[in-house]
């Protein structure tokens, strides 16, 4: 975490690691689940009344010629992309918010995120008020970044994804970390938080993406759950789904 001299309440943190994705269909969601359980906890972020998990909303950036996601679809290594990111459905004082920047090189994934108040957020979603943040994020070098990508990449908010998330951590290798997401939808919207009339189309019905996060290795006892259940490792990005589910790119292959 680097806290920024200039204005110490905006602590930029940095996250590093490996992130491996996996499809799951509901049967194999169980059996694969049931036995992580053995080994896992939830985390301390998760709702009882959501059955042990939480909601993850992000608002993708993009411009209108589609560059992120092709980039992603013709598998360019060294890319990154902006969201902003949140918590629950509904704006409120307590509920957490970031802007975001994931840049991955190959496997490896680096994300910076920076907090944003509730106020400032019709300045992301305006194009034309994107200089202004340096008034409000003066010596934010994740902010720069933005406002530089922004205004030469013609980048605005293009997307809304949601799921639900159930993460596991473990008590013996605080480096590794299992998450089964599910229920992903996507709507073509530039906010945050749009009217709950917004059409919302699912993304991947039917299937969870189980996400493995790690630093270095995976666990033996996970890799036995590979082999047993047979589970294949594919490039997914929910960013790309919702594109496609949206109808806001054409499929080229």
């Amino acid at each position: 975490m680097i806290q920024n001299p200039v204005n110490p309440s905006l602590k930029v943190e940095d996250f590093i690691r490996y992130e491996f994705k996996f499809p799951l269909d509901l049967s194999k969601r169980e059996k694969v689940e049931s036995e992580v359980a053995n080994f896992m906890s939830f985390d301390g972020h998760v709702h009882p009344e959501l059955s042990n998990a939480y909601y993850v909303r992000s608002l993708y950036y993009d411009n209108d010629a589609a560059t992120n996601y092709y980039e992603k679809i013709d598998g360019v290594k060294m890319r990154r992309k902006f969201r902003l990111r949140t918590y629950g459905k509904l704006i409120e004082s307590s509920l957490p918010i970031y802007l975001e920047e994931k840049n991955r090189d190959g496997d490896r994934v680096h994300k910076h995120r920076v907090p944003i108040d509730p106020s400032q957020l019709p300045i992301f979603y305006n194009p034309e008020q994107y200089p202004d943040l340096h008034e409000h994020f003066s010596g934010v070098d994740l902010v720069d970044r933005f406002m530089f990508d922004a205004i030469r990449r013609s980048l605005k908010p293009r997307l809304l994804v949601d799921y639900v998330r159930r993460p596991y951590v473990s008590a013996y290798d605080m480096n590794f970390r299992v998450t089964f997401d599910s229920v992903l939808m996507s709507a073509e919207v530039n906010n945050l938080f749009p009217p709950s009339s917004e059409s919302w189309k699912y993304s991947f019905a039917g299937f969870t993406i189980l996400e493995v996060k790690f630093h270095r290795r995976i666990p033996a006892w996970f890799h036995r759950i590979i082999q047993v259940h047979n589970l294949r490792r594919v490039s997914f990005s929910k960013f790309c789904k919702g594109m496609e589910a949206t109808d806001q790119v054409v499929d080229l292959s």
